[in-house]
């Protein structure tokens, strides 16, 4: 089986849905990296396996949650800025 890198996103306004959905995610060994994203390794099986999850907890509920696969070569050329607790005003950019 193979697995392969995924970022899961999502924007639900409604709470209890939303808090079903990151379970879904962690329940599939996701980790969160932000509020409402995701990312870990899954075979395609499990790709799908957690779609039809999701879509079967937002029913008729409004929502958006997209899984994106992304390849080693591009997930290396990611940019990102991480600034974590403790960090006072004016400690750089």
């Amino acid at each position: 089986m193979v697995k392969m890198r995924c970022l899961v996103i999502y924007d639900i306004p409604d709470d209890r849905a939303r808090a079903e959905v990151a379970n879904h995610c962690l329940d599939y060994g996701l980790d969160r990296i932000q509020y409402s994203a995701f990312l870990g390794d899954l075979s395609r099986t499990y790709q799908e396996e957690l779609m039809l999850k999701v879509r079967r907890t937002l029913g008729k509920r409004e929502g958006k949650v997209q899984l994106f696969v992304i390849c080693e070569r591009d997930w290396s050329q990611r940019l990102e800025v991480i600034r974590e607790g403790g960090h006072g005003e004016g400690s750089g950019a």
